[in-house]
C-alpha cells in the first residue's frame, strides 16, 4: 500500500523512536518498536500486494488476482526489481490462458528483471517453452524446456516436461 521510500522513512522513523526508548528506559517499548519496524522491513523486500495476489493465484481465482496485480498503479516505482519480476511473471500466468503473445512478453520480461526461485524461473521457462511450441519455434521450444529442467532440482515439474517433450516429438 506504500511506496518503497515511504516504508524505509516509516522504519527509520520507529527505529529512531525505539532508540529514544532505550534511553528513557522502557526496554520493553523499545524492544516491541524494533519488532514493529521489522514489518516494515519486511514488506520493502515483499511487497504486499503481491503476496496477496499470489495467496488469489493459489485458490486458482485469476480475476481476484489480477485486480489485486492492477492495484500496483505504477510498478516500476513502487516495486523493487525483483518484485518487478513477480509482477511480470504472475501477469504471465493470468495472460497465458488469455493471450500467448501478451504472456510470452511477460514472462521474457519476467526473466530479464529475475525472480528469486529456481522453480518460479523454470515455470517460467516451461511456460515459454509452451507457447514457443504452439508457435512452431521448435529450436527454442526446446532450449527453454532444457533449461527448465536444469532449474527444477526437485522434480516438481517432471512430469510437465516429459509430456511437453513428448509433444514435441510429434511436431
Amino acid at each position: 500500500m506504500f511506496n518503497k521510500n515511504i516504508k524505509l522513512v516509516l522504519t527509520a522513523a520507529i527505529v529512531a523512536y525505539a532508540i529514544y526508548q532505550f534511553v528513557e528506559g522502557y526496554i520493553g517499548n523499545g524492544i516491541f518498536l524494533i519488532l514493529l519496524s521489522l514489518i516494515f522491513v519486511f514488506l520493502y523486500f515483499r511487497n504486499e500486494i503481491i503476496l496477496l495476489a499470489f495467496l488469489r493465484m493459489r485458490k486458482q481465482d485469476m480475476e481476484g488476482t489480477e485486480r489485486w496485480l492492477e492495484k500496483i498503479k505504477n510498478p516500476e516505482a513502487a516495486l523493487t526489481t525483483k518484485q518487478q519480476g513477480y509482477y511480470n511473471y504472475l501477469f504471465g500466468i493470468i495472460y497465458s490462458q488469455k493471450n500467448l503473445t501478451q504472456a510470452e512478453k511477460y514472462f521474457r520480461k519476467a526473466l530479464k528483471l529475475g525472480l528469486n526461485m529456481d522453480y518460479d524461473l523454470a515455470m517460467a521457462k516451461l511456460s515459454l517453452a509452451g507457447i514457443a511450441m504452439q508457435k512452431r519455434r521448435k529450436r527454442e521450444a526446446t532450449t527453454l524446456l532444457q533449461e527448465a529442467k536444469k532449474l527444477d532440482k526437485n522434480n516438481m515439474l517432471g512430469e510437465q516436461i516429459k509430456m511437453m517433450q513428448q509433444q514435441m516429438k510429434k511436431i
